[in-house]
């Protein structure tokens, strides 16, 4: 197949999105398949290119927005009329955050007509917006922790869900501009710093207990993994530095908690209306509650990602699980068009 992988883009997360790119296009390739590397900042990139951007490592902070105000200068739109485009059979999408996965470069593609990997723009718009996504668990029977939106005072917020909250941006990922206020007196502090990265704000209820996360593909649900991290939250350097933290799968869980946190996550799948594949992140409490926190509905894919962990648990080598995301987006395509 002819395929191009898009990556790179101009979010916070932008090299993640690269070091996801590169894996893919590694795998791809090596399965005999044509591969157009298209970073959606720049363009189709030629090997020179390729080879300097795809080589590059993950930093352990995100890059600033001085970088990134540089690269949103270009017209991603003019991508998809690249002549290298031509004859493609299906656009691989390895973005995260920003336009690349809250549904925007999503509406372009549709417009397009070509298939491509991950959600379509509905599902990618509600799953990046953390307050529309969890009034829709709520909806779906999904438990996710209380979570009033800035602007909010400190009695109010202590009423609604005590200390320590997590006060984080509404629409990032990576834990970007997340911060666990452990003292009222801090609240202040850690909502300005959201603001840096997103014009809404949530403060969420933190819930003590073990981190987990349900892998889904298709109408299959992969082995469920829980993460150890080095530092106190699951935060960028936990997720992108080597030793950052440990994951294992499956997770430690009775085979009924198995089912539950299964059943729960394509459950928060299926309420955002996603297709292809996602990622469904949850704690679990010392009552044995499962509290869903997000759903990623375009989840890393670098060397250090979860998804291929889990997709590899369930006997699924990576360049096979890039082939079966493809086919998913091209079944899925061809299913659309003819309702």
């Amino acid at each position: 197949m002819k395929i191009a992988v898009m990556f790179g883009g101009t979010s916070e997360e932008r090299d993640v999105s690269i070091a996801s790119g590169s894996q893919v296009v590694r795998a791809l390739r090596s399965r005999g398949h044509e591969v157009i590397p298209t970073d959606t900042a720049v363009g189709v990139l030629d090997a020179a290119a390729e080879e300097k951007l795809l080589s590059s490592d993950v930093r352990s902070a995100p890059p600033g927005s001085e970088q990134l105000d540089v690269l949103r200068t270009g017209d991603a739109t003019s991508i998809t009329r690249a002549p290298e485009m031509q004859g493609v059979d299906v656009i691989f999408l390895a973005l995260h955050g920003g336009a690349g996965e809250g549904g925007t470069l999503q509406a372009l593609l549709e417009l397009t007509g070509l298939p491509f990997t991950g959600s379509g723009m509905l599902g990618s718009a509600m799953a990046m917006d953390k307050d529309v996504a969890k009034r829709l668990f709520e909806i779906a029977g999904v438990p996710t922790p209380a979570w009033p939106m800035a602007p909010v005072g400190i009695h109010d917020a202590d009423a609604q869900i005590g200390w320590p909250a997590v006060v984080k941006p509404s629409k990032q990922g990576s834990t970007v501009g997340l911060t666990i206020v452990k003292k009222p007196e801090d609240l202040a502090k850690a909502i300005e710093l959201a603001y840096q990265f997103d014009d809404e704000v949530m403060i969420e209820r933190f819930i003590p207990g073990r981190e987990l996360t349900v892998p889904v593909m298709g109408d299959d649900v992969l082995p469920v993994g829980e993460i150890f991290p080095k530092n106190e939250i699951f935060d960028y350097e936990s997720k992108y530095q080597a030793g950052g933290a440990e994951e294992v799968f499956p997770a430690d869980l009775t085979g009924p908690e198995t089912v539950a946190v299964q059943m729960l996550a394509m459950k928060a799948h299926r309420a955002l209306k996603l297709r292809g594949f996602s990622r469904i992140d949850f704690r679990l409490d010392e009552h044995g509650c499962f509290w869903c926190l997000e759903a990623n509905t375009l989840p890393g894919l670098t060397a250090a990602s979860l998804f291929p962990k889990g997709a590899a648990a369930a006997g699924i080598p990576f360049p096979d699980l890039c082939e079966r995301l493809c086919q998913l987006a091209i079944e899925e395509h061809a299913g659309r068009r003819r309702v």
